[in-house]
């Protein structure tokens, strides 16, 4: 069950290439779009190899992680503890595949080492751990914290004086978590404008559909009346994305949240709205006719 090639025949500046200099891409839309599919094979093979994990929910990220880490996120793989760097903080810790897949593309560590996922002694585990894996931010695992620790991150950002933002991935499904509000509630109050919130907004979780488990809508003016200035994308679209944070950027004195609307599984047409791979890895047969469809 082969990796496909990384990407370092790009135009990026990356770890392989520049070790002193900051991270950063002139890729155009057409090569991060073939950045994504290289992301989707990553996770299916993971996935398949460890027999275990979140296909779903990572591929259906896989645009909105993309257009950060290639064209938005200051950042150094051959230093990852850099000060100054945004921070990118996976919320929904059960997408680890895209967030390890997208880390070994950028650098970070070697791209061999995505088929260890899920192995003892392995740096890739099932949820992020940020004292093993060179990129990661915070150890997930419960959900609901994610948007709690990226305040704290940003508004550490603020005392020390320090010009990076924070970026937060959220799911949906995530957002029945109370916790969410409470820091929804808190970001607006101490008006945190270098955090951006992103809702990987796929209209499922791990128990069904969201209208059916706890539904959310209207999920757009949710946030507007905890606060927040709010877009919403196609989360699938690179451009829509690249322009919504771009955007967010303007904004002063208050968090952002995009809420981008995917697909969840998309690129697998198996997969696709299927919530049965929300926790399900694809077994043999599936991971090849998975890869056949991501070529």
């Amino acid at each position: 069950m082969p990796l496909p090639e990384s990407g370092n025949s790009l135009p990026i500046t990356s770890a392989q290439n520049t070790k002193a200099e900051v991270f950063s891409s002139s890729a155009s839309v057409t090569e991060m779009e073939a950045i994504a599919k290289r992301l989707r094979r990553h996770i299916i093979s993971m996935t398949g190899k460890a027999g275990s994990g979140h296909p779903g929910g990572s591929l259906s990220a896989v645009e909105i992680v993309t257009a950060l880490y290639f064209r938005l996120l200051r950042h150094k793989p051959s230093d990852p503890g850099w000060s100054d760097r945004d921070r990118f903080i996976l919320s929904k810790g059960h997408a680890a595949p895209l967030l390890y897949a997208t880390l070994a593309e950028c650098g970070y560590f070697p791209v061999d080492e995505l088929l260890t996922l899920r192995q003892l002694d392995s740096r890739l585990q099932g949820h992020t751990d940020r004292t093993v894996t060179p990129g990661v931010e915070m150890s997930a695992g419960a959900l609901g914290q994610g948007l709690s620790f990226a305040i704290g991150v940003a508004l550490a950002g603020r005392l020390n004086s320090q010009p990076y933002r924070v970026y937060v991935l959220l799911g949906d499904g995530e957002c029945d978590e109370g916790q969410v509000w409470e820091a929804a509630m808190a970001a607006a109050h101490f008006k945190v404008d270098n955090l951006v919130a992103i809702v990987d907004n796929n209209g499922q979780q791990i128990d069904g559909w969201n209208r059916d488990v706890m539904n959310l809508e209207p999920f757009n003016k949710k946030w507007q009346a905890f606060g927040w200035h709010v877009i919403e994308v196609d989360g699938h679209d690179l451009t829509q994305l690249i322009d919504a944070f771009e955007q967010a950027k303007s904004v002063k004195g208050q968090p952002t949240v995009v809420i981008a609307h995917t697909i969840k599984g998309k690129g697998v047409s198996f997969m696709e709205n299927n919530p049965d791979f929300h926790g399900k890895a694809p077994n043999a047969a599936e991971v090849e006719i998975a890869l056949k469809e991501l070529e």
